[in-house]
């Protein structure tokens, strides 16, 4: 019975390791058309015509996401407890309206800065299109890292610890 238990054990690790490794794979390709030029943006008008100004002491991470799309609505809290810590900028990518955002926002019980990209311009001109996709950037505003797809909060919050 017990080696039963271990041989399933060691099953659903193999499977979880090969899973991880598949993600990975698929993460990297997808972000390949991410545009990894430096951030030149100083400031941002935020949700509520509310105009957020960029520190130049803190890195900056900006995450795409829409209100339709499942993955983001599992990606969300993450973020929400990184903008806690961390300067963190998301854009609601064809999301409708500031009045629906902001009821999506509520239900959620999301609080960070958003960005209303009304018509997915500010996303065509990061090259994504593919949501949730993550962009990380150091304290210069250079590209540091790219992600597609879920990431938990310890690698969001590891990556940017690791480009503070």
């Amino acid at each position: 019975m017990k080696s039963k238990i271990m041989g399933y054990t060691k099953e659903i690790l193999i499977f979880i390791v090969l899973l991880a490794i598949f993600a990975n794979i698929v993460s990297f390709f997808r972000s390949s058309h991410i545009s990894s030029d430096s951030l030149n943006i100083n400031s941002v008008s935020l949700l509520g015509q509310k105009t957020y100004i960029l520190s130049d002491e803190k890195p900056i991470m900006l995450y795409f996401w829409a209100s339709w799309c499942p993955i983001c609505k599992v990606q969300s809290p993450n973020i929400q407890t990184i903008s806690k810590e961390y300067q963190v900028i998301t854009v609601a990518v064809k999301s409708g309206y500031d009045k629906q955002i902001e009821e999506y926002i509520k239900k959620h019980i999301l609080d960070f800065r958003v960005i209303n990209d009304f018509d997915g311009s500010l996303a065509d001109k990061f090259g994504i299109s593919v949501f949730p996709t993550t962009l990380i950037y150091d304290k210069e505003r250079d590209y540091f890292y790219g992600d597609v797809g879920y990431t938990s909060t310890l690698g969001l919050w590891l990556r940017m610890w690791w480009v503070e």
